[in-house]
């Protein structure tokens, strides 16, 4: 009989622009890491509380408004990082290529971060959790992952990837964060930054049947 796995995953759809958060956590400390945090700050924080869990940070996938709340441009997005940091607390886990952009869209401040070199990992209970940099949507984009499942921001989608016309975008960064994405084992399951898919997560294997943007990029 295998043991329980310690590991609390959800995913949660929010907004208008279909959206997902996730709350990353373990069993047995109740302790928790949330994703993406946007639109409705207050309400994930209440989704917390009531699981029992204890907010402990945020996992940045990378600067955009619609993922972090702020402003770029004309385009701005309430209920971001910046007003979880008054809710609770907790710090923001970055990549560091990412940081300065984070700061610049949604005014949290440089002491809010915590700046990530790729293969960084975070630990709660015994849970693992991988910061992988992912480059080419936004300089800093990255993914985790956590055991047989990777969440993957805009890099990756269900049948898609994220676009490289917005600033910062770099179509050759991207082409060579999806071909080091398709080494991952076969069977991690995919969790997407929006429900843009046929599915809400699929796997490294269906993808590499089915999505053309990574089949593109493979070797």
């Amino acid at each position: 009989m295998q043991p329980k796995s310690d590991l609390y995953f959800r995913q949660l759809a929010v907004g208008p622009m279909q959206n997902f958060v996730y709350v990353i956590g373990s069993q047995r400390t109740r302790e928790c890491l949330v994703v993406d945090p946007a639109w409705d700050t207050k309400g994930l924080v209440e989704f917390t509380q009531n699981e029992g869990l204890k907010l402990v940070g945020a996992l940045v996938t990378h600067y955009h408004p619609d993922h972090v709340g702020g402003r770029m441009a004309m385009f701005a997005v309430p209920g971001g990082i910046a007003d979880l940091i008054t809710l609770v607390d907790v710090p923001i886990h970055v990549n560091k290529h990412e940081a300065d952009g984070l700061i610049k869209i949604t005014g949290v401040s440089e002491a809010d971060l915590e700046r990530h070199e790729s293969g960084d990992k975070l630990e709660l209970g015994d849970v693992a959790i991988e910061l992988i940099h992912t480059p080419g949507h936004t300089p800093g984009s990255q993914c985790f992952l956590v055991g047989d499942r990777l969440v993957t921001g805009d890099t990756l989608f269900v049948d898609g990837c994220g676009r490289v016309d917005l600033p910062g975008g770099d179509r050759i960064q991207l082409r060579d964060s999806l071909r080091m994405l398709a080494k991952l084992p076969d069977s991690v399951t995919v969790c997407p930054g929006h429900d843009y898919g046929r599915t809400p997560t699929n796997t490294i294997a269906e993808q590499k049947l089915s999505n053309w943007t990574f089949i593109e990029a493979l070797p």
